[in-house]
C-alpha cells in the first residue's frame, strides 16, 4: 500500500504546506526530519506517533533524520506551554541526548544496509552552540519581524495571559528551530519537517527562512495532537506521570496496563497512530469495540502491538501474561520483580513471620487487610466465595500459613474483582 493511502486511513495529517506532499512521499527519495527535545533521559508515549511517522517514511523509501535538540534544549520550546520550562545544565542535556539516541535506534535503520534511506541521527548543538550571536541575528533574525512572531498562536497563548509572560529566551526559540531546518536543508538536502500540530508555527518559520535564504522550496506536515479526556497531551497516566519508553522508568507491564485501560473512544486513533497493524485488522478491531466492547479486543491488540514495538515481542508476551495473572492462580509463577510490579498500586501491610508460621484465620486476615469492616462482613464475603489468596478462593474456615507466601514473603489477598491487598511477611 502506498504511503499516501496509509496516512489518509490513519488520519496522520493535520496540516500540510503542499497538497502534493503525500504523493511525493509515496514515491520516496525525500529527506525529512523531526526534532526531539532532550528534556528527559527518555522519550515518552506522547513521542511515539512521531517515531512511527519517521519509520513509516523510511519504509516508503524516504530518508529520515532524527534531530536531538541538544542546542534548543538549552532554551526550551514555549509552544502552548503554560509556564516557562526550567533550564537544564549542559551535563543534563548531554545525558538526556544519549538516552534518546538509544531509543531512536530501535525505530529507525541507521545501518548502511538501508542505502539511500539510511537514517541520520544529528544533534543541533553542533551548530547552535558554535554560531555567534551577531552572525545569527544578521543571517536569521533579519528575515522575520516581531509582528510575525507575535502573531503565532504558540506565542499568543502566553502573551494573552496576565499571570505569565514570555521571556526573550523562549521568544527566540522559533528562530532557532527555523535555523535547524535551514542547516539540514543546506547540509543534507532535507526538504520536509514533521511534528505535532502545536509545531505548525515553528515549522512554517523554517520553510520561510529556507525560501528567503536559498530560494529553495521546503515543506511542513503536522499530525493531530492526541489528547486525553481532560485535554492534556496523551502519554501521561491518570496520576500525571509520563509513560516512558525506557523500561527502567516505565516497565513493559505498566505500559501494557496503561494501554489496556484506554477508553473505547480513543482506542481507534491509538491503533492507527501507534501500530503498524494492517487496515483490515484495525477495521475489524473497530467493529469488535462497537459490537462487544466488554471484551476489549482492540485494547489488548493495541497494548500488545505497542509494547512489542517499543520493548520487543518477549516483553509484550510477558506483560500480557502478567496482566492475566492478576486474576489467575498463575500469579504464583511470576518472578518477584514482575509480581511487585503487578501489585504496585495495591495497599500493603506487614505481618510477622511467626504469625504466618502459626497460621492466620481467614476472617482475621480479611479484616486486617481492610477488605472488610468487621468479622461478620468478612465471614459473609468468604461464604459468598468472594475472597482469594494468590487468586485461589479462600474458604471461610481456612488458615493461611507460610506455604502461601510467594517467594517466601508475599501474599496477595483479593476481594471481588479489584480490591487487592499485599501482605509482606517479615
Amino acid at each position: 500500500m502506498q504511503l499516501r493511502d496509509d496516512w489518509v486511513f490513519r488520519g496522520l495529517v493535520h496540516q500540510m504546506t503542499d497538497e502534493t506532499l503525500l504523493e511525493r512521499l509515496s514515491a520516496g527519495g525525500i529527506t525529512a526530519y523531526i526534532g526531539f527535545d532532550p528534556t528527559a533521559a527518555s522519550l515518552h508515549l506522547g513521542s511515539l506517533l512521531q517515531l512511527c511517522n519517521l519509520r513509516r517514511l523510511q519504509m516508503a523509501g524516504n530518508r529520515p533524520i532524527a534531530l536531538a535538540g541538544g542546542g534548543t534544549g538549552m532554551i526550551g520550546d514555549p509552544s502552548f506551554k503554560a509556564v516557562e520550562r526550567p533550564l537544564l545544565t549542559l551535563d543534563q542535556i548531554d545525558a538526556n541526548v544519549e538516552g534518546i539516541r538509544e531509543q531512536l535506534e530501535r525505530f529507525l535503520d541507521f545501518t548502511p544496509a538501508a542505502g539511500a534511506s539510511r537514517a541520520l541521527l544529528l544533534n543541533n548543538a553542533s551548530w547552535l552552540t558554535t554560531i555567534s550571536l551577531t552572525e545569527f541575528l544578521r543571517d536569521v533574525g533579519k528575515h522575520f519581524t516581531v509582528n510575525q512572531m507575535v502573531a503565532k498562536d504558540s506565542v499568543k497563548s502566553r502573551l494573552d495571559r496576565d499571570d505569565v509572560g514570555l521571556s526573550f529566551t523562549e521568544f527566540s526559540y522559533m528562530l532557532l528551530q527555523a535555523y535547524d531546518f535551514l542547516r539540514l536543508n543546506v547540509d543534507h538536502d532535507c526538504t520536509l519537517q514533521l511534528g505535532g500540530s502545536d509545531q505548525w508555527g515553528n515549522i512554517t518559520m523554517g520553510t520561510e527562512l529556507i525560501r528567503k535564504s536559498t530560494g529553495r522550496t521546503a515543506a511542513g506536515l503536522t499530525s493531530p495532537l492526541l489528547l486525553r479526556a481532560d485535554g492534556q497531551k496523551f502519554g501521561k497516566s491518570e496520576a500525571g506521570a509520563n509513560i516512558w519508553l525506557d523500561a527502567s522508568l516505565t516497565s513493559p507491564f505498566e505500559m501494557h496496563q496503561f494501554l489496556l485501560n484506554a477508553d473505547d473512544a480513543t482506542t481507534p486513533a491509538l491503533l492507527r497512530f501507534f501500530t503498524f497493524l494492517d487496515h483490515d485488522t484495525i477495521n475489524g478491531l473497530d467493529e469488535a469495540t462497537r459490537s462487544a466492547p466488554q471484551e476489549r479486543r482492540a485494547q489488548r491488540a493495541l497494548a500488545n502491538a505497542v509494547v512489542a514495538l517499543v520493548h520487543g515481542e518477549n516483553a509484550a508476551t510477558s506483560a500480557e501474561r502478567a496482566g492475566e495473572a492478576l486474576f489467575q492462580p498463575s500469579i504464583a509463577q511470576l518472578d518477584e520483580a514482575t509480581l511487585l510490579t503487578v501489585v504496585a498500586d495495591a495497599p500493603s501491610s506487614t505481618f510477622s513471620h511467626s504469625e504466618f508460621e502459626a497460621g492466620i484465620d481467614a476472617v482475621d486476615l480479611v479484616v486486617r487487610c481492610s477488605l472488610a469492616k468487621s468479622k461478620g462482613e468478612a465471614r459473609r464475603f468468604l461464604e459468598q466465595g468472594g475472597v482469594y489468596v494468590n487468586n485461589v478462593r479462600l474458604e471461610p474456615d481456612a488458615r493461611v500459613g507460610l506455604e502461601s507466601a510467594l517467594h517466601g514473603r508475599y501474599v496477595v489477598v483479593r476481594r471481588g474483582r479489584r480490591e487487592l491487598h499485599l501482605v509482606v511477611v517479615a
